[in-house]
């Protein structure tokens, strides 16, 4: 028996930064719940963005924001996991020796960017719907940061490969996605807060179904015996999950869930 279903949302549930969830996703996951079963998202957004994608369901579900740095349901933070300050520092002052990136500084509640990138800004603003703000200096700040996330338009895999080379021992860095590479305190990602979740519910990796599309999705399905890739997802992560899903464009999760029901 299903208790409970994970899923990521960009590239699995909808294209990357785009806010349009299908609203029948809605309807069903109020079914899976009134059949006992729990829902969570697991995204590398932070949790005022799933909560705003999910506004017509926002109470009944569990965010698992920020690539598992934050776990939480609404109103309530149930974890959340912040880097070192130092070396916060380093990794901002990385980016800032490479023009062509820019960096979120990811706090508990809010993000932040001190990056001139106006064309990003508008986008978290209003494509992901981010509780973003700019300042001067996000190395000023007082807000524990959770996350970083580094962007370039195109390719970010490569155009950010010595930070990673060079900070992979110390921190979780995870690909989000073309654009994305994100920094976490070391041994956080998506699969932990699920094992943190399904242990506080008293509900086992074999009773979890997760769905996802990206690297930082890896860990999340190692914790789901139904584990599904959607079609459009990377071939390392098609290759690892047991299952497989139509593409996001296609609505596979929502496909999949409706035949659960």
């Amino acid at each position: 028996m299903i208790k409970l279903i994970v899923s990521d949302v960009d590239g699995t549930l909808v294209e990357d930064g785009s806010g349009g969830v299908n609203p029948e996703l809605f309807d069903v996951i109020l079914k899976l719940r009134e059949k006992g079963i729990q829902f969570a998202i697991a995204s590398g957004r932070p949790w005022a963005s799933v909560e705003g994608a999910f506004e017509p369901v926002k109470k009944k579900i569990f965010y698992i924001a920020n690539n598992g740095a934050y776990l939480g349901c609404h109103g309530r933070s149930l974890f959340v996991n912040p880097i070192e300050p130092e070396l916060v520092r380093e990794v901002i002052e990385a980016v800032r020796r490479h023009p062509d990136l820019s960096a979120i500084y990811a706090g508990q509640d809010g993000d932040y960017m001190d990056s001139e990138n106006d064309a990003l800004y508008r986008w978290m603003l209003e494509g992901y719907k981010f509780n973003i703000r700019r300042v001067k200096d996000v190395l000023a700040l007082e807000d524990p940061c959770i996350k970083i996330s580094i962007y370039k338009e195109q390719d970010v895999e490569h155009a950010a490969a010595d930070i990673r080379e060079a900070f992979q021992d110390r921190m979780k860095i995870t690909l989000a996605g073309e654009m994305w590479m994100d920094c976490m305190a070391q041994g956080v990602n998506k699969g932990q807060a699920v094992k943190r979740l399904q242990e506080s519910l008293e509900i086992r990796p074999e009773e979890t179904m997760a769905f996802g599309d990206q690297l930082n999705d890896i860990e999340m399905l190692q914790q789901a015996y139904y584990s599904f890739a959607v079609a459009n997802a990377r071939e390392e992560v098609r290759k690892l999950a047991r299952f497989q899903a139509d593409s996001n464009k296609n609505d596979g999760v929502l496909k999949v869930l409706k035949q659960l029901l």
